[in-house]
This record gives C-alpha cells, sequence and structure tokens, in this order.
C-alpha cells in the first residue's frame, strides 16, 4: 500500500508559478511510476506528466509541455510538479498518483494509488 499526500496548489494569476508536491509512504520501494493528472470542472480526469521513478524517464501532455516540470526527491519519496506561465486553463484539482505495477505512464488506469487532490486556480 502506499499512501500520497499532494500540497502546495492554490490561487495565482496568469502568467504566474506554482510548485505541487506529493509526499509517498507506505510501500514506496515498489513504486514503478508516479504522475500528474487533473481534473477541470465539468470535464474529465486528463493527465498531465509522469515519471518513471528508478530511471527518471518523464512524459508530459501537450498542453503543458515546456511549461510544466515534473521532478521527483527519491531520497524524500516526494514527487514535485514545478508549474510556470500558467494560464487560466490550467485551472484544476490536481491528483498524485503511483503505480506498482508495470504499464503506461500516460494511462490513468494503469494507477492504482491516488492522491486526494490539491485545487490550481489561475486568474485572468
Amino acid at each position: 500500500q502506499v499512501m500520497l499526500v499532494e500540497s502546495g496548489g492554490g490561487l495565482v494569476q496568469a502568467g504566474g508559478s506554482l510548485r505541487l508536491s506529493c509526499a509517498a509512504s507506505g510501500r514506496t520501494f515498489k513504486m514503478y511510476a508516479m504522475g500528474w493528472f487533473r481534473q477541470a470542472p465539468g470535464k474529465e480526469r486528463e493527465f498531465v506528466a509522469a515519471i518513471r521513478w528508478s530511471v527518471g524517464s518523464t512524459y508530459y501532455a501537450d498542453s503543458v509541455k515546456g511549461r510544466f516540470a515534473i521532478s521527483r526527491n527519491n531520497a524524500k519519496n516526494t514527487l514535485y510538479l514545478q508549474m510556470n506561465s500558467l494560464k487560466p486553463e490550467d485551472t484544476a484539482v490536481y491528483y498524485c498518483a503511483a503505480r506498482d505495477v508495470s504499464g503506461s505512464s500516460i494511462t490513468e488506469r494503469s494507477y492504482n494509488y491516488w492522491g486526494q487532490g490539491t485545487q490550481v486556480t489561475i486568474s485572468s
């Protein structure tokens, strides 16, 4: 079992930056990958970014490529999402996810552990 707790959400103006964190605890030694997903009001949850835990390979949605950066601190079992040049359309609840099985890093159903989510609101 892996427990995930997100932090760092908030309200910022367009063009600003935020950094989300996700602290993992439990059977973290078995983690295969971690990722960030988001869900805007009235929309389905969508992939944002992911990272393979051991090798550090990263994946991004086209909508955030060049603006967001995913990283991890293996020693602290913490995942980060640095979000720059934020836009109103980035407004959503952001979820941290982890998986301890092989699969696609960009597919929601591949992840078997989820955090509770943190709200990110970008004002225009």
